[in-house]
């Protein structure tokens, strides 16, 4: 499989909700492969495939020290989300050259299809589920900059646009 590149901001295709995937095929398969693979190139710990111009409920996360454990991820939902919170720096592919730390649950537990086909729930925390809720996010058409005031999401965006210019 092969690194695909990512759709950049103001794109309309990552604020469109993707659709459902109805079953895990070989297509299904090959699109986590890329998306694994372009998900490691950036360097990141999760993809959405929206963010590659697939809109389908597909996800990625793989926030562990060692790679190589990705979870892949169709139709994922939260089903419960921590009272405690976590600040982190985030960033996305979508909008180069640019992060802000965002508040999120610190754990969470999600129900997807996983590779297999099978319904699973799986407890998330730290890193780890800051990227799945971040990867839902993308599922949902929000980006991580949608968490901010509307003053600091002009200036990132507008910072990101005048890096992009420059370069």
């Amino acid at each position: 499989m092969s690194a695909r590149p990512c759709l950049i901001w103001p794109d309309a295709r990552l604020r469109r909700p993707a659709q459902p995937v109805a079953e895990i095929t070989p297509d299904v398969m090959a699109i986590w492969a890329d998306m694994i693979d372009t998900m490691e190139a950036m360097p990141g710990v999760g993809l959405a495939a929206p963010q590659i111009g697939v809109p389908l409920r597909l996800a990625v996360v793989d926030a562990s020290n060692e790679r190589g454990q990705a979870v892949r991820m169709a139709n994922p939902e939260i089903l419960h989300a921590s009272g405690q919170f976590r600040d982190h720096e985030e960033a996305s592919p979508n909008l180069p050259g640019v992060f802000a730390t965002v508040r999120r649950p610190r754990a969470v537990t999600v129900r997807f299809v996983n590779e297999q086909g099978a319904l699973e729930e799986r407890d998330f925390v730290h890193l780890w589920a800051t990227s799945v809720q971040h990867q839902i996010d993308h599922l949902n058409g929000r980006l991580y900059f949608d968490h901010l005031t509307a003053l600091k999401r002009k200036m990132l965006i507008a910072r990101s646009e005048k890096m992009r210019r420059r370069s």
